[in-house]
């Protein structure tokens, strides 16, 4: 079970600009200190993981070995790794035999791996099995999958990967990869890597899957699965793998992959990953992708069969330049993944679907900083986190929203061109390396703002990065697109019959727009009204369905609940339940027997991510 997490985030003070730019040429390049992790980067440092494991189904265990190689101070006598509920059967080194401790484990991050090295240790050889509850992995039996078949899948964001990889866990610490994965016969393995041996090689137990990747990565961004997949190419350099039930479904949506790839090359230099394939993981994946190197792991929940949710693939697409090649160095400063990333997800919507569309995002965002403004404390709001908190515990709509709205309001100031020939030399410069806050922001203004008094402000770039809410210059965007929406929401409020709205005739987005718009306090009969006039529970898109249900429990409309059952149970995407559970618990007797009692029966479905989250909510009602 993921447990909640506290800790005291980094301050500002961190190394300076000039300082990482001279280190990260080399292997111990300057790092902030990261109170996520164990880690000693400063003395010792893993730098290539090769795994050699074997997928154990009916024990829920990887078992096998881990080879590391190191980077140290020549002064250096212990590297620390992080692991989480591993059972360490043998270390030893390169030099041959060494000595081992493991420390106390604290629920919110594992516990620590000493490892005495000397002069001339550059490999470390680890011995050891997962636990069957390992906080990354899922282990599925054959009723929770499409196939029929077992099925195993990883989720390492944020620090969950030290419970299936002893290894140094920390987002700035970057480390290539090669594997050697052996999953029973009928499965297939993929990683976030290349595959080498795509139909696998005959071994002791299955078949045995090769994989690896020269580019140095964070260790949340290694990935495995392990399932009945089939594969079908979309282009070029992008495919779908998925469950053979699912194979057509995904590939139908996922069709712009190839022109969504070339886009964002167009915009922010070349895709430096190889390939981008993307794999269709069972209902219970708590994200909505995951954007792991060469592989993105996607929710089924996007698989709408009109393709009204692809911009969850042009977001976790954007990440293989924002996020994977320059990745937040802490926790704290994760806006510079997925800010960034918005931000390029919707210039790629942009590229490729219209302005307007563009347009309709921004503005569901902006409302959505809004309601985080308002039910947060200040503290949570900033883009640069302060104090104690968890790895994972950050406002969504602040860290992606209100992050992507400072590279807007920046794009207003500066104009386009003038931040895309920042944004792609951003990349370039800093490509396969940490980043701060303090770091952007000192690189920011050495090559934008150059001294200019009067352009620095306008940017109030101290104030987007550091305080809370939202600055001055923070302009609401408008879409036309939601104009007629906000007519129709009138018109119902007014007591107009719902049949009048032109719901077929409008977008995902627009739809949205209406059932978030509409005051919180309905009545039972207007409810059904609209259920019965626009068929919300018979609707293929999750997104839709959820506002709709959210909008239900709200008002306690006890009719909704076989949808909200049914939803509930068959799949297990965080940003989904954990809202819906959190209002039922608010909604007195009903909502709480009701949550309890399907809680009960889905939990099992969940993955840890998720029930570390609804645990606390059912539990607190």
């Amino acid at each position: 079970m993921l447990i909640r997490r506290t800790f005291l985030a980094a301050t500002l003070a961190a190394p300076t600009l000039a300082a990482c730019a001279t280190a990260n040429g080399g292997p111990l390049a300057a790092l902030p200190h990261d109170p996520h992790s164990h880690a000693n980067p400063d003395q010792a440092r893993v730098t290539h993981v090769s795994l050699d494991l074997n997928a154990d189904f009916s024990r829920k265990v990887l078992a096998g070995a881990a080879t590391l190689t190191i980077a140290a101070r020549p002064d250096a006598r212990e590297i620390v790794l992080d692991v989480d509920g591993l059972s360490i059967a043998s270390v030893r080194t390169n030099l041959g035999e060494t000595t081992h401790s493991l420390g106390e484990r604290r629920p919110e991050l594992g516990a620590p791996l000493r490892i005495a090295i000397a002069p001339g240790v550059t490999n470390i050889f680890i011995a050891y099995e997962t636990s069957p509850d390992a906080g990354a992995l899922q282990w599925l039996a054959p009723a929770q999958t499409a196939s029929g078949k077992n099925f195993l899948f990883s989720q390492g964001q944020p620090i969950l990967t030290r419970s299936w990889i002893p290894t140094q866990d920390s987002p700035g610490i970057r480390q290539s990869y090669d594997a050697r994965i052996v999953a029973p016969d009928g499965l297939r393995v993929v990683m976030s890597a290349e595959m080498l041996t795509p139909d696998g090689e005959a071994a002791p137990g299955g078949r045995a899957y090769r994989f690896r990747t020269p580019n140095p990565i964070p260790s949340y961004l290694i990935a495995l699965a392990i399932g009945d997949l089939g594969f079908a190419a979309i282009g070029e350099r992008t495919g779908v793998y998925a469950e053979p039930s699912v194979i057509a479904a995904a590939a139908y949506e996922c069709a712009d992959m190839e022109r969504m790839l070339l886009a964002a090359e167009a915009l922010y230099g070349p895709y430096r990953w190889g390939r981008y394939d993307v794999l269709i993981l069972p209902q219970s994946f708590p994200y909505g992708g995951m954007e792991n190197p060469r592989l993105t792991f996607l929710t089924p929940t996007f698989l709408a069969g009109d393709r009204s949710l692809v911009s969850l693939i042009a977001h976790e697409l954007a990440h293989s330049w924002s996020g994977n090649l320059v990745t937040n160095a802490l926790w704290a400063d994760s806006w510079l993944n997925e800010g960034f990333t918005n931000y390029f997800e919707g210039r790629i919507t942009e590229a490729l679907y219209g302005a307007e569309l563009a347009d309709m995002q921004d503005t569901l965002a902006w409302s959505d900083i809004q309601r985080a403004i308002a039910d947060n404390p200040p503290d949570s709001t900033r883009l640069h986190l302060i104090g104690e908190r968890s790895a994972d515990d950050s406002v969504n709509a602040i860290v992606y929203d209100k992050g992507a709205l400072f590279l807007r309001t920046m794009e207003g100031i500066l104009g386009r061109a003038r931040l895309d020939a920042y944004l792609r030399s951003y990349f370039a410069r800093h490509a396969f390396q940490a980043m701060t806050t303090q770091w952007f922001i000192a690189d920011f203004r050495a090559r934008v703002v150059r001294g200019d008094a009067a352009l620095e402000a306008r940017l109030q770039l101290d104030a987007w990065a550091y305080e809370p809410g939202l600055p001055t210059n923070a302009a609401e965007p408008h879409a036309a697109g939601f104009e007629r929406v906000a007519e129709q929401v009138t018109a119902f409020n007014s007591g107009g019959p719902a049949r009048d709205i032109p719901w077929t005739s409008w977008g995902t987005l627009q739809r949205q727009r209406f059932l978030q718009a509409l005051p919180g306090d309905q009545t039972p009969t207007r409810l059904a009204e609209l259920e019965a006039a626009l068929g919300f529970n018979a609707t293929g898109n999750a997104e839709v369905l959820f506002d709709w249900l959210a909008l239900a429990v709200r008002n306690g409309y006890e009719p909704c609940g076989p949808a909200l059952e049914s939803f509930l149970t068959r799949q297990g995407r965080r940003k989904f339940v954990a809202p819906l559970y959190r209002a039922l618990m608010a909604q007195g007797p009903w909502g709480q027997a009701f949550a309890r009692r399907v809680y009960a029966r889905a939990r099992l479905g969940y993955h840890p991510v998720t029930t570390g989250t609804v645990d606390g909510i059912v539990t607190e009602g």
